[in-house]
């Protein structure tokens, strides 16, 4: 006779996180749901997270040597190790957590089947490490964000296609919503954020001499990206600051147009303020990177500029406000877009069905 083993799932943060917490919030709308909480409720996952486990002299060498691991990864890999088994299922949501318990848990007999999200693993130590450590062996499948990533990782380690898994980008559509501007709004507004590969220099030129508002939601204590990122002195039309989640959602609705000016990369960063901007009906430009941005902007969805070209975005953001109704409906077909095909739940039900398939198959019992 055959019998169920019922798996075991784990998901695994990359940093301290109080999900929970995070959960009850989104409850009152003070912020968007969390993936990982979602997944973890779907598939009744126990959640781990660095930072709760002794750390040796061994973890601090490892994570020296693998590069972009902190030693409670390693730490807390160790601790998993002594947990898990066969029936086991463990998703990482980044390779700083996920690789270093690939290498210890991928060494046991028994090991458990492990899925792993990589942000960005074409690094020289990354490189090294995913070779060194026999990663293509200990890891089933790797997840990740963009085509790019993916041709990577399946092509340097010679995986199956199977074993690469193309995550879409996603976005709460539930808590970035469309809604009224501010009351006290005194004229047009362009609106922008984050720091990860941002341009601000070129918006700044673009948009210095215009009648509007550039508000950009943007904080680091890292005084040297933001060097890098803004011009020295911002016009006296633009701003930076903190905003938590109601007040990024309202700057995203008071603005008549979102701008995501991006240095010249390969990859996509610029997705989440994105999918946050079209979630609540914004019209936006963007500069055009290899990928989906460009198809976006062939699409119609988006509006595409060239990269460090100040004097193109001008024209598309002048464009868009005299130009009303082609601003709607460019923001419908984006609003669109997000609500069909890059909301949390086909993200979460995506990394779901890949982590079940890699369940253990029933064992053949015989009784007598």
């Amino acid at each position: 006779m055959t019998t169920q083993t019922t798996p075991k799932y784990h998901v695994v943060l990359s940093r301290p996180f109080d999900l929970e917490q995070f959960a009850k919030n989104a409850q009152q709308d003070k912020c968007p749901r969390h993936t990982m909480w979602t997944l973890a409720q779907k598939l009744g996952a126990t959640v781990h997270q660095p930072g709760q486990h002794p750390i040796s002299p061994a973890d601090r060498f490892l994570s020296k040597l693998m590069g972009g691991s902190l030693p409670e990864h390693w730490a807390m890999a160790r601790a998993m190790s002594k947990q898990v088994g066969k029936n086991d299922i463990i998703f990482s949501i980044g390779e700083d957590s996920g690789f270093p318990i690939a290498t210890v848990c991928g060494a046991k007999v028994n090991r458990p089947k492990m899925a792993v999200f990589v942000h960005n693993a074409d690094r020289p130590r990354s490189r090294v490490a995913m070779k060194l450590f026999n990663l293509a062996n200990r890891v089933d499948v790797f997840m990740t964000n963009t085509q790019v990533k993916a041709d990577f990782l399946q092509n340097y380690l010679g995986l199956a296609s199977e074993r690469v898994y193309l995550v879409t980008e996603q976005t709460d559509t539930q808590f970035f919503t469309p809604g009224l501007a501010s009351a006290d709004k005194k004229r047009p507004i362009v609106g922008s954020g984050g720091l990860e590969q941002r341009d601000y220099c070129t918006l700044a030129e673009a948009t210095q001499d215009l009648d509007l508002d550039v508000k950009i939601c943007a904080v680091s204590p890292n005084a040297k990206a933001i060097a890098d990122t803004f011009p020295p002195v911002l016009p006296k039309n633009m701003s930076r600051g903190f905003y938590d989640w109601p007040d990024l959602r309202q700057l995203y609705r008071d603005s008549d147009i979102v701008v995501i000016s991006l240095k010249p990369h390969n990859y996509q960063a610029g997705f989440t303020t994105l999918f946050e901007a079209m979630s609540c009906g914004r019209p936006v430009i963007m500069t055009r990177t290899p990928g989906l941005a460009e198809e976006l902007a062939e699409a119609g969805i988006i509006t595409g500029v060239n990269a460090q070209d100040p004097q193109g975005m001008r024209q598309a953001i002048v464009d868009l406000l005299n130009n009303p109704e082609k601003a709607k409906a460019q923001a419908q077909r984006g609003y669109e877009l997000v609500q069909g095909k890059y909301n949390s739940e086909q993200y979460v039900d995506g990394i779901a069905n890949q982590l079940m398939s890699l369940e253990p198959e029933q064992e053949l019992i015989l009784a007598y």
